[in-house]
C-alpha cells in the first residue's frame, strides 16, 4: 500500500540504459517503502526539439517503471537546470535518490562536473547508484569504521535488510582485535537489529570492500569516515568508481558530504577511536 504522506523515491534519468536500470531499481525501492516514484529529467528549455526529446526520455522511464513494478504510482517530471543541481534539490524531500552509473560505464572515470558525482557527494538523502541491468540479489553489506556516518549507514542497511527480509553483513576492515571493538560499538547503537553476520576484513580498506561488494546484493556506507570531516572519503570514492553491486551513500538529512558544519554529529553515537576506514 502506498501512503501519500511518505517522501518519494526519486530516480534521475537521462535517456541511457544506465538510467533505465536506475528506474527499475528505484521502482522496487518505492514499492517496498509504500511510497510513489518520482522520475526526474533535467534539461535546458532552449529548443522545441529539445523539449520533445526530453519528454520522450521521461515517458520511456515512466513506462519502464510501471512495467517492471505494476501498481506503482509513478510521476514524471521535467526540470530546467543542470542535472547535478536538479538532483541535489530533489534530494531535499526524497527518501532515497537513485541514479545510474552511466558516466562510469562509458569511461570508468568521473569528471569533476559529473552530475553523478555531484549527486553522490552533495545530496541531502541516501543516494543509491545502480549497477548493471539486472535487479540486485544477495546480502546487504554495511561497511562501518566506528564513525557517526557509518552508524547512519548501518541503520539504513539494517532497515533495508529487515524490509526485504535479506541477510545483513556488518563489515569492518582492520585488525581482528580492533575490528571486533568497532563492531561491538556500532552494533550497540542499533536498536532491534535484524539477523546479521559480523565480519572483519584485512588489507587496504578500499580494495577489501570492493572485493566484498562483488559478492553482495547491495553495499551501504557513509560518504566520509572517522577522519573525513566534511570531505567525500577516498574509500567511498573508490566504491563509487569500482563497486561490484548497487552502492548506497547514506547522507544524514542535514549533512551532505562537503557541506556539513565542522563538528556536526548525527545522533548521540560517540565515534570509536580507531584507524579511519572511510577517509
Amino acid at each position: 500500500m502506498q501512503i501519500p504522506s511518505r517522501p518519494p523515491v526519486v530516480a534521475g534519468v537521462n535517456g541511457t540504459a544506465a538510467g533505465l536500470a536506475a528506474v527499475r531499481l528505484a521502482a522496487r525501492e518505492a514499492i517496498s517503502r509504500g511510497t510513489h516514484l518520482s522520475v526526474v529529467h533535467a534539461f535546458s528549455w532552449d529548443e522545441p526539439e529539445t523539449r520533445r526529446a526530453a519528454a520522450r526520455v521521461v515517458e520511456e522511464a515512466v513506462t519502464t517503471a510501471q512495467r517492471s513494478t505494476p501498481g506503482l504510482d509513478v510521476r514524471g517530471q521535467l526540470v530546467d537546470g543542470p542535472a547535478g543541481r536538479v538532483l541535489r534539490k530533489a534530494s531535499r524531500t526524497a527518501a532515497l535518490l537513485v541514479v545510474g552509473a552511466d558516466d562510469l560505464a562509458a569511461t570508468g572515470r568521473l569528471p569533476d562536473t559529473s552530475p553523478l558525482l555531484e549527486a553522490v557527494t552533495q545530496a541531502w538523502c541516501p543516494v543509491l547508484v545502480a549497477r548493471g541491468p539486472r535487479p540486485p540479489s544477495g546480502r546487504v553489506l554495511a561497511a562501518v569504521d566506528g564513525s557517526a556516518p557509518s552508524v547512519l549507514a548501518l541503520r539504513w542497511a539494517a532497515e533495508q535488510a529487515r524490509r526485504g527480509r535479506i541477510p545483513l553483513d556488518v563489515t569492518h576492515v582492520g585488525s581482528e582485535e580492533t575490528g571486533q571493538e568497532v563492531l561491538d560499538a556500532v552494533l550497540a547503537a542499533l536498536s532491534d537489529p535484524p539477523p546479521l553476520r559480523r565480519r572483519v576484513l584485512t588489507g587496504p580498506p578500499a580494495a577489501a570492500l570492493v572485493r566484498a561488494s562483488r559478492r553482495a546484493g547491495m553495499i551501504a556506507l557513509g560518504p566520509r569516515g572517522a577522519g573525513g570531516a566534511g570531505r567525500f572519503g577516498s574509500v567511498a570514492d573508490e566504491l563509487l568508481r569500482h563497486g561490484g553491486c548497487p552502492t548506497v551513500f547514506v547522507h544524514g538529512r542535514r549533512e551532505p558530504a562537503g557541506r556539513s558544519k565542522p563538528g556536526y554529529s548525527t545522533g548521540q553515537f560517540r565515534p570509536v577511536t580507531s584507524r579511519p576506514l572511510l577517509r
